[in-house]
């Protein structure tokens, strides 16, 4: 900026003039550039990228392209610029880079919840992702990162050392457990439901209690979603799992067959020995043919030894 200000003095221009005018051109310039950085990272690399993937038919590359990973992260290359050159004005430095840091912050805090969700995407992929979800575990650590990043964020923005900000929030901490109590419950029963294989994604369950009878079709943090025989969602908490009884049907399936109960009454009084004439009738039965004809052979036999 001092050597635009030098410049236009050398056209005679006055110096409050010049000094003004060479602001002006270097906002200018760096906005310029700011578009510029923005147009190459946008519209050349991430094209260029998203042409890779698409040739090499990469399904770990198209699930990063629908979470919008790399577009995400590439927000941050104007910030970085207007930081870099934040001391161009001395008067307002500090308040430029707080506003850069802060933007730059918040930029990857986004990207890195959307690598968690392509994370938990590709890892749906594996075969494992049935018995072992990871959703629960991706939430929790989006939780960690929001926190941990808004800290940051307030810390940028009242210019304090982190460790003061988490210092003020210990007298919140009551209100915190309140708000994520259903978080913390839930990310523990997610933890007993994973390491005990209580349920999995495709089990076929039933709860009386919340009206659930039919297949888990997602394990969340806080939520266990069902889906009812009469295609309908039932929201199940994951803690419900832990303190309420459920009954889970995968062993029926993976034994390929199914017991049923039934009761058949007898009159006693009915109970009698087969006469000839019965016996005749029962052979016509095709479940019982073989038998009779074994058991009759068997009895002559026993018969004639004895």
């Amino acid at each position: 900026m001092d050597y635009i200000k030098e410049l236009l003095i050398s056209f005679d221009m006055p110096e409050n003039l010049a000094a003004t005018l060479s602001v002006i051109i270097a906002i200018i310039l760096i906005a310029l550039l700011c578009v510029v950085a923005n147009f190459i990272t946008k519209k050349i690399i991430l094209r260029l990228v998203a042409h890779v993937i698409k040739k090499n038919n990469s399904k770990w590359g198209k699930i990063f392209a629908e979470r919008k990973v790399l577009h995400n992260l590439s927000q941050i290359v104007p910030a970085i610029i207007i930081y870099y050159f934040a001391p161009a004005f001395p008067r307002f430095t500090i308040w430029i880079e707080k506003i850069a840091l802060f933007y730059i912050f918040a930029v990857i805090m986004l990207f890195l919840n959307a690598l968690l969700n392509a994370a938990n995407d590709i890892y749906q992929e594996f075969e494992v992702s049935k018995t072992r979800p990871i959703k629960g575990l991706t939430q929790v650590l989006k939780i960690i990162i929001f926190i941990v990043g808004g800290i940051a964020l307030i810390s940028i923005l009242i210019d304090q050392n982190p460790l003061v900000v988490i210092g003020g929030l210990g007298a919140l901490s009551a209100v915190l457990l309140l708000i994520f109590k259903d978080s913390i419950l839930g990310f523990v029963a997610g933890i007993q439901l994973a390491s005990n294989d209580m349920i999995r994604v495709g089990d076929w369950i039933e709860m009386p209690k919340y009206n659930a009878d039919g297949d888990v079709i997602d394990i969340a943090l806080n939520t266990v979603k069902v889906r009812n025989w009469d295609k309908t969602i039932t929201t199940v908490p994951s803690y419900a799992f832990i303190s309420d009884s459920f009954k889970n049907w995968r062993g029926m399936h993976e034994a390929g067959g199914r017991r049923i109960m039934r009761a058949v009454y007898i009159d006693t009084t009915s109970i009698q020995f087969c006469s000839d004439e019965m016996l005749e009738r029962f052979k016509k039965i095709h479940y019982l043919t073989d038998y009779i004809i074994a058991k009759e052979k068997e009895i002559e036999q026993y018969n004639v030894e004895h």
